[in-house]
Protein backbone atom coordinates (compact mmCIF):
# COMPACT_ATOMS: atom_id res chain seq x y z
CA UNK A 1 0.00 0.00 0.00
CA UNK A 2 1.48 3.33 -1.04
CA UNK A 3 0.28 6.63 0.37
CA UNK A 4 0.76 10.36 0.70
CA UNK A 5 1.60 12.79 3.50
CA UNK A 6 -0.12 16.13 2.96
CA UNK A 7 1.53 19.06 4.72
CA UNK A 8 -0.01 22.27 6.08
CA UNK A 9 -3.70 21.76 5.25
CA UNK A 10 -6.03 24.67 6.13
CA UNK A 11 -7.50 24.52 9.62
CA UNK A 12 -10.67 25.88 11.20
CA UNK A 13 -10.14 29.15 13.06
CA UNK A 14 -9.01 28.93 16.68
CA UNK A 15 -11.87 31.14 17.89
CA UNK A 16 -14.49 28.81 16.40
CA UNK A 17 -12.75 25.77 17.90
CA UNK A 18 -12.68 27.31 21.36
CA UNK A 19 -16.34 28.33 21.16
CA UNK A 20 -17.40 24.83 20.12
CA UNK A 21 -15.37 23.29 22.94
CA UNK A 22 -17.52 25.18 25.44
CA UNK A 23 -20.74 23.69 24.03
CA UNK A 24 -19.85 20.00 23.82
CA UNK A 25 -20.83 17.12 21.58
CA UNK A 26 -24.54 16.75 22.31
CA UNK A 27 -25.29 20.45 21.90
CA UNK A 28 -23.35 20.91 18.66
CA UNK A 29 -24.66 17.64 17.22
CA UNK A 30 -28.26 18.74 17.82
CA UNK A 31 -27.59 22.30 16.66
CA UNK A 32 -26.32 21.04 13.30
CA UNK A 33 -29.39 18.92 12.67
CA UNK A 34 -28.11 15.77 14.39
CA UNK A 35 -25.14 15.39 12.07
CA UNK A 36 -21.46 14.65 12.53
CA UNK A 37 -21.56 12.05 15.31
CA UNK A 38 -18.91 9.34 14.92
CA UNK A 39 -21.11 6.68 16.50
CA UNK A 40 -21.27 4.94 19.89
CA UNK A 41 -18.18 2.73 19.54
CA UNK A 42 -15.63 5.46 20.29
CA UNK A 43 -15.43 5.71 24.08
CA UNK A 44 -13.20 7.80 26.36
CA UNK A 45 -10.57 6.10 28.49
CA UNK A 46 -11.09 8.94 31.02
CA UNK A 47 -14.08 10.78 32.44
CA UNK A 48 -15.15 14.42 32.78
CA UNK A 49 -12.94 15.65 29.93
CA UNK A 50 -14.07 17.76 26.99
CA UNK A 51 -11.78 18.86 24.17
CA UNK A 52 -12.02 20.39 20.73
CA UNK A 53 -9.33 20.84 18.14
CA UNK A 54 -8.48 20.66 14.46
CA UNK A 55 -8.08 17.25 12.86
CA UNK A 56 -4.85 15.75 11.66
CA UNK A 57 -5.88 12.49 10.00
CA UNK A 58 -3.92 9.25 9.65
CA UNK A 59 -4.86 6.19 7.61
CA UNK A 60 -2.97 3.09 8.74
CA UNK A 61 -2.80 -0.56 7.80
CA UNK A 62 -4.36 -2.90 10.40
CA UNK A 63 -1.80 -3.85 13.05
CA UNK A 64 0.66 -1.26 11.74
CA UNK A 65 1.28 2.15 13.33
CA UNK A 66 3.93 3.48 10.95
CA UNK A 67 1.72 6.32 9.77
CA UNK A 68 1.07 7.52 13.31
CA UNK A 69 4.79 8.20 13.53
CA UNK A 70 4.51 10.16 10.29
CA UNK A 71 1.42 12.00 11.53
CA UNK A 72 3.15 13.23 14.70
CA UNK A 73 5.41 15.40 12.56
CA UNK A 74 2.38 17.05 10.94
CA UNK A 75 0.68 17.90 14.24
CA UNK A 76 0.69 21.38 15.71
CA UNK A 77 -0.66 23.31 18.68
CA UNK A 78 -4.43 22.82 19.03
CA UNK A 79 -4.70 19.73 16.84
CA UNK A 80 -6.39 16.41 17.60
CA UNK A 81 -4.96 13.32 15.93
CA UNK A 82 -7.63 11.14 14.29
CA UNK A 83 -6.58 7.62 13.28
CA UNK A 84 -8.34 4.86 11.39
CA UNK A 85 -7.30 1.76 9.46
CA UNK A 86 -8.06 0.40 6.02
CA UNK A 87 -10.07 -2.45 7.57
CA UNK A 88 -11.29 -3.20 11.11
CA UNK A 89 -8.58 -3.49 13.75
CA UNK A 90 -8.54 -3.58 17.56
CA UNK A 91 -4.77 -3.81 18.09
CA UNK A 92 -3.13 -1.30 20.41
CA UNK A 93 -1.73 1.09 17.81
CA UNK A 94 -1.15 3.92 20.31
CA UNK A 95 0.38 4.23 23.74
CA UNK A 96 2.13 6.49 26.24
CA UNK A 97 5.24 7.17 24.13
CA UNK A 98 3.15 8.53 21.26
CA UNK A 99 1.23 10.68 23.73
CA UNK A 100 4.49 12.10 25.09
CA UNK A 101 5.56 13.15 21.60
CA UNK A 102 2.15 14.65 20.80
CA UNK A 103 1.93 16.51 24.11
CA UNK A 104 5.28 18.16 23.29
CA UNK A 105 3.71 19.50 20.08
CA UNK A 106 0.61 20.89 21.79
CA UNK A 107 -1.79 18.22 20.57
CA UNK A 108 -5.00 18.14 22.63
CA UNK A 109 -5.88 14.46 22.33
CA UNK A 110 -6.43 11.38 20.21
CA UNK A 111 -9.43 9.83 18.49
CA UNK A 112 -8.59 6.37 17.20
CA UNK A 113 -10.87 3.85 15.53
CA UNK A 114 -8.73 0.93 16.75
CA UNK A 115 -7.19 -0.08 20.05
CA UNK A 116 -5.08 1.88 22.51
CA UNK A 117 -2.87 0.71 25.37
CA UNK A 118 -1.03 2.20 28.38
CA UNK A 119 -4.37 3.60 29.50
CA UNK A 120 -3.29 4.13 33.12
CA UNK A 121 -0.26 6.11 31.97
CA UNK A 122 -2.36 8.13 29.53
CA UNK A 123 -4.77 9.08 32.30
CA UNK A 124 -1.91 9.94 34.65
CA UNK A 125 -0.42 12.34 32.11
CA UNK A 126 -3.84 13.86 31.32
CA UNK A 127 -3.69 13.00 27.64
CA UNK A 128 -7.31 12.47 26.52
CA UNK A 129 -8.10 9.50 24.28
CA UNK A 130 -11.25 8.17 22.64
CA UNK A 131 -10.86 4.70 21.15
CA UNK A 132 -12.83 1.78 19.77
CA UNK A 133 -10.96 -0.74 21.92
CA UNK A 134 -8.34 -1.17 24.62
CA UNK A 135 -5.73 -3.78 23.79
CA UNK A 136 -2.13 -4.54 24.72
CA UNK A 137 -1.64 -6.23 21.35
CA UNK A 138 1.48 -4.80 19.73
CA UNK A 139 1.97 -3.62 16.16
CA UNK A 140 4.55 -3.42 13.36
CA UNK A 141 5.84 -0.51 11.30
CA UNK A 142 5.96 -1.97 7.82
CA UNK A 143 3.23 -0.64 5.53
CA UNK A 144 2.73 2.74 3.92
CA UNK A 145 -0.43 4.74 4.52
CA UNK A 146 -1.48 8.37 4.38
CA UNK A 147 -1.60 11.47 6.55
CA UNK A 148 -3.95 14.45 6.18
CA UNK A 149 -6.29 12.93 3.63
CA UNK A 150 -10.08 12.56 4.04
CA UNK A 151 -10.93 9.52 6.15
CA UNK A 152 -14.19 7.94 7.28
CA UNK A 153 -14.92 7.07 10.92
CA UNK A 154 -18.33 5.92 12.08
CA UNK A 155 -19.84 6.74 8.70
CA UNK A 156 -18.66 10.38 8.88
CA UNK A 157 -16.08 11.86 6.55
CA UNK A 158 -13.32 13.79 8.29
CA UNK A 159 -11.07 16.18 6.41
CA UNK A 160 -7.82 17.53 7.84
CA UNK A 161 -8.52 20.84 9.52
CA UNK A 162 -12.12 19.98 10.44
CA UNK A 163 -13.16 20.56 14.04
CA UNK A 164 -13.23 17.51 16.28
CA UNK A 165 -15.21 17.73 19.54
CA UNK A 166 -14.99 14.94 22.12
CA UNK A 167 -16.39 14.45 25.62
CA UNK A 168 -18.10 11.81 27.75
CA UNK A 169 -21.00 11.63 25.24
CA UNK A 170 -18.78 10.68 22.29
CA UNK A 171 -16.99 12.30 19.36
CA UNK A 172 -18.23 14.42 16.47
CA UNK A 173 -16.83 16.28 13.49
CA UNK A 174 -17.75 19.76 12.30
CA UNK A 175 -16.63 20.48 8.73
CA UNK A 176 -14.10 23.31 8.65
CA UNK A 177 -16.27 25.46 6.38
CA UNK A 178 -19.25 25.07 8.75
CA UNK A 179 -17.44 25.91 11.98
CA UNK A 180 -18.74 29.50 12.21
CA UNK A 181 -22.27 28.30 11.41
CA UNK A 182 -21.93 25.64 14.11
CA UNK A 183 -20.95 28.25 16.70
CA UNK A 184 -24.01 30.40 15.97
CA UNK A 185 -26.38 27.42 15.90
CA UNK A 186 -24.95 26.07 19.16
CA UNK A 187 -25.29 29.43 20.91
CA UNK A 188 -28.92 29.62 19.81
CA UNK A 189 -29.55 26.10 21.12
CA UNK A 190 -27.92 26.93 24.46
CA UNK A 191 -30.23 29.93 24.85
CA UNK A 192 -33.27 27.81 23.99
CA UNK A 193 -32.25 25.08 26.45
CA UNK A 194 -31.72 27.61 29.22
CA UNK A 195 -35.23 28.96 28.73
CA UNK A 196 -36.61 25.41 28.89
CA UNK A 197 -34.51 24.65 31.98
CA UNK A 198 -35.99 27.63 33.80
CA UNK A 199 -39.51 26.63 32.72
CA UNK A 200 -39.06 23.04 33.92
CA UNK A 201 -37.62 24.25 37.23
CA UNK A 202 -40.77 26.35 37.59
CA UNK A 203 -42.97 23.27 37.09
CA UNK A 204 -43.87 23.40 33.39
CA UNK A 205 -44.08 20.03 31.63
CA UNK A 206 -42.41 19.15 28.37
CA UNK A 207 -45.81 17.98 27.11
CA UNK A 208 -47.00 21.58 27.25
CA UNK A 209 -43.82 23.47 26.43
CA UNK A 210 -43.19 21.45 23.28
CA UNK A 211 -46.82 21.07 22.24
CA UNK A 212 -46.67 17.32 22.64
CA UNK A 213 -50.25 16.88 23.85
CA UNK A 214 -51.37 17.58 20.29
CA UNK A 215 -48.87 15.01 19.06
CA UNK A 216 -50.32 12.37 21.38
CA UNK A 217 -53.83 13.12 20.08
CA UNK A 218 -52.65 12.93 16.49
CA UNK A 219 -51.06 9.54 17.18
CA UNK A 220 -54.24 8.23 18.79
CA UNK A 221 -52.86 7.98 22.32
CA UNK A 222 -55.66 8.31 24.88
CA UNK A 223 -55.89 8.86 28.64
CA UNK A 224 -57.86 6.33 30.73
CA UNK A 225 -58.38 6.17 34.47
CA UNK A 226 -57.13 3.06 36.20
CA UNK A 227 -60.70 1.84 36.73
CA UNK A 228 -61.55 2.38 33.07
CA UNK A 229 -58.39 0.59 31.96
CA UNK A 230 -59.11 -2.46 34.15
CA UNK A 231 -62.75 -2.54 33.04
CA UNK A 232 -61.83 -2.31 29.34
CA UNK A 233 -59.12 -4.97 29.71
CA UNK A 234 -61.89 -7.49 30.30
CA UNK A 235 -62.98 -9.88 33.02
CA UNK A 236 -60.14 -11.94 34.51
CA UNK A 237 -57.43 -9.53 33.50
CA UNK A 238 -54.53 -9.13 35.90
CA UNK A 239 -53.72 -5.38 35.76
CA UNK A 240 -50.43 -5.97 37.54
CA UNK A 241 -49.21 -8.30 34.79
CA UNK A 242 -49.33 -5.73 31.98
CA UNK A 243 -51.77 -4.82 29.21
CA UNK A 244 -53.94 -7.66 28.00
CA UNK A 245 -52.40 -10.31 30.31
CA UNK A 246 -54.93 -12.57 32.05
CA UNK A 247 -54.43 -14.46 35.26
Amino acid sequence: MSGVIVTNPPRATASDVEALARHGVATVHEALGRTGLLGPTLRPIQQDVRIAGTAVTALCWPGDNLMIHAAVEQCAEGDILVVTTTSPCTDGLFGELFATALRRRGVRGLVINTGVRDTAELRAMDFPVWSAAVSAQGTVKATGGSVNIPIVVGGQQIHPGDVIIADDDGVMVVPRLRSAEAVKASEARIAKEEASRLAFADGQLGLDRYGLRETLVRLGVTYRSYEEYVRDAGAGADPGAGPGVRS
